[in-house]
């Protein structure tokens, strides 16, 4: 994880985690994580597979310019980088392990917009497979944020995140032995 707002949403949903492999839905408090709410958003696992958004941040409406809010996130994203991020959401949802990644657009004046995403699996209601909380964050909040309507995103790499090391951080014996990666190749 590169960007503040994801180390922040990871550190948070680790604590209410706890020794469980992910926390429910409910014990989420708002407040807590204010300062990072404009960059989360919370995901519906549906049988469809279109994981409409539930929660949708003010930065990530900005984006499009419009309320997310009931669309499908699978849908903001092109063609081409849909099944890997819908590969990806079922490995978050199945396996209960948090997966970041990086993504690329580009606003109307062809500006070049890298972002971060971050999916965290949730319980709801004390059902597994029900919900994800997840951040798409820029380096920096954008100035002129929401000024410029986006393309749809591109997926530019994924990996797993270790469950047992602090964001951000690498554990001595991680770079001694690197554990299974999720490579995402778009030719």
């Amino acid at each position: 994880m590169r960007h503040q707002v994801s180390k922040d949403l990871y550190a948070y949903w680790n604590r209410l985690r706890g020794a469980r492999a992910a926390p429910d839905r409910a014990h989420i408090d708002p407040a807590a994580i204010r300062h990072i709410l404009a960059d989360a958003f919370i995901v519906e696992v549906d049988a469809d597979g279109a994981f409409p958004l539930r929660y949708s941040g003010a930065r990530i409406n900005a984006l499009w310019q419009a309320e997310q809010r009931g669309e499908s996130f699978v849908d903001l994203w092109e063609e081409q980088s849909r099944r890997s991020l819908s590969a990806a959401m079922t490995t978050v949802s199945d396996g209960a392990i948090p997966v970041v990644a990086g993504a690329r657009t580009r606003t109307s004046d062809s500006a070049r917009l890298d972002l971060e995403l971050l999916l965290l699996p949730l319980r709801h209601f004390g059902k597994t497979h029900a919900r994800m909380l997840g951040s798409l964050s820029a380096p920096s909040p954008a100035d002129r944020l929401g000024a410029f309507c986006v393309d749809p995103l591109e997926l530019l790499s994924m990996r797993i995140v270790s469950l047992t090391a602090r964001p951000g951080a690498r554990m001595a014996d991680e770079r001694a032995r690197p554990g299974p990666r999720l490579v995402v190749c778009n030719q």
